[in-house]
């Protein structure tokens, strides 16, 4: 076996530049693939570090929906179940997969105003409760953030993101400054009215800047205690929805499915009434379709590009077999066995697949490097395109190049090995 792979190596290498282009479309189709792949989970990794910065990979919520599909009609939710605040208690109780919840009232187009003219519209009111910063995994830098003695007061304080503090405030510190928060709201005969208050400034949220995907900015948001909103600006007691943390982030799908388990055991209700939003699926879902859709792709062609390379390393074997029948007579004459000469020519294509298959993998990694540096240049939302290089396909490249060489030196192997003494060295 040894003798056989040397006498291989020599055959390889003494026709260098044939063996390269022998090669060429094993080369050629691992390096796409492996480049294509390595950008494909790049884009993966910012989504995934984008749901982690604006919501966290452990983190889900769930929420009663508006509307339901009901005989191919959009109908509204008829359940008269709303989440009420006691339903966060139930949850971290009986979920053993969760770690913590916050309740949500939720309400848009707002308007705040600092007590030295400036404004902003347009903004989202959040009524939460204390966990919040833990489930979101946002820190405050700048003050405090609310706490359960300010929803049991109903306090009338505020938590703002960053930009309020450049747009409102001009960068002076806000804390301790009021500022009029000024909400529309529909009367029961359809009538307009807004109901404008006075809250307390206690906290700034750390910066959280725009998500790629959605265009979404964390940091104009305002948080109040939840039943400062629902009792100022909502008037009545419901939860729009509970933004939950899991253990840890594989928990997640099982924390809501617990979660959903508990919500129908309590209140008997429907599972097509409510609804989950996970964070990390949210943010890689539809890529994770289109990656599907190019391995396929990529993985028909480099497949192609494979056999392709495969006939050409068993015309190349072929053409050795040929070039060497007074050395195959030669060493077998000598006393070498049917097997020494089967193993010596299939380790040739093998090798020469598996180098093919290895250089490959280097112009693989070249290309996956290089586009991302160009990515990194010409998409200006991301600071770094990452380089996320699959050795898990790499193996596999590798693997596959040499079952290539196997599967189409076989028959030049076995055409070799066959060849008599006598014929053979009668051959010029």
């Amino acid at each position: 076996m040894i003798e056989s792979f040397w006498a291989a190596m020599v055959a390889i290498s003494s026709n260098k530049l044939r063996s390269l282009l022998t090669v060429l479309g094993i080369v050629i189709g691992v390096s796409a693939v492996l480049g294509m792949i390595a950008v494909g989970d790049g884009a993966k990794t910012i989504l995934i570090n984008e749901a982690i910065r604006f919501g966290g990979a452990d983190n889900f919520s769930i929420y009663r929906k508006g509307w339901i599909r009901k005989n191919d009609r959009w109908v509204p939710n008829p359940s008269q179940h709303y989440f009420k605040l006691e339903d966060a208690a139930l949850i971290e109780s009986e979920s053993p997969s969760v770690e913590n919840v916050t309740s949500c009232a939720l309400r848009h187009n707002g308007r705040v105003q600092s007590s030295n003219g400036s404004e902003l519209r347009g903004v989202s009111f959040h009524g939460i409760t204390p966990l919040y910063p833990f489930t979101r995994d946002v820190p405050v830098v700048l003050g405090r953030f609310l706490t359960d003695e300010d929803v049991a007061k109903r306090s009338r304080v505020t938590v703002l993101g960053w930009d309020f503090v450049e747009e409102l405030f001009q960068n002076e510190d806000p804390i301790g400054k009021e500022v009029r928060l000024t909400m529309g709201q529909r009367g029961r005969m359809g009538q307009r009215g807004t109901i404008s208050e006075r809250f307390t400034v206690v906290g700034i949220l750390s910066s959280k800047g725009v998500s790629m995907r959605q265009g979404w900015n964390l940091d104009d948001d305002l948080y109040l205690p939840i039943t400062a909103l629902q009792d100022r600006f909502i008037g009545n007691n419901y939860i729009d929805y509970f933004s939950i943390k899991a253990v840890t982030p594989e928990k997640v799908q099982q924390a809501s499915k617990e979660v959903m388990e508990i919500i129908k055991k309590h209140h008997n209700v429907q599972e097509e009434y409510y609804g989950t939003w996970i964070a990390a699926d949210f943010a890689t879902g539809p890529l994770d379709k289109i990656r599907v859709v190019l391995q396929i792709s990529l993985t028909s062609i480099a497949f192609i590009s494979l056999v392709v390379g495969g006939i050409g390393i068993m015309n190349m074997v072929l053409v050795s077999v040929n070039e060497r029948t007074r050395e195959i007579g030669l060493r077998k004459a000598l006393g070498a066995k049917k097997q020494d000469i089967f193993f010596q020519f299939l380790a040739e294509s093998t090798i020469m697949s598996s180098i093919g298959g290895t250089i490959g993998i280097i112009l693989g990694f070249f290309i996956a490097y290089g586009i991302s540096i160009g990515l990194s240049h010409f998409i200006t939302l991301v600071d770094k395109w990452p380089m996320v290089f699959p050795i898990k396909w790499a193996v596999i490249s590798i693997l596959f190049s040499a079952s290539i060489g196997i599967g189409f030196g076989l028959y030049p192997a076995i055409r070799a090995s066959r060849l008599q003494p006598v014929e053979a060295l009668r051959i010029e």
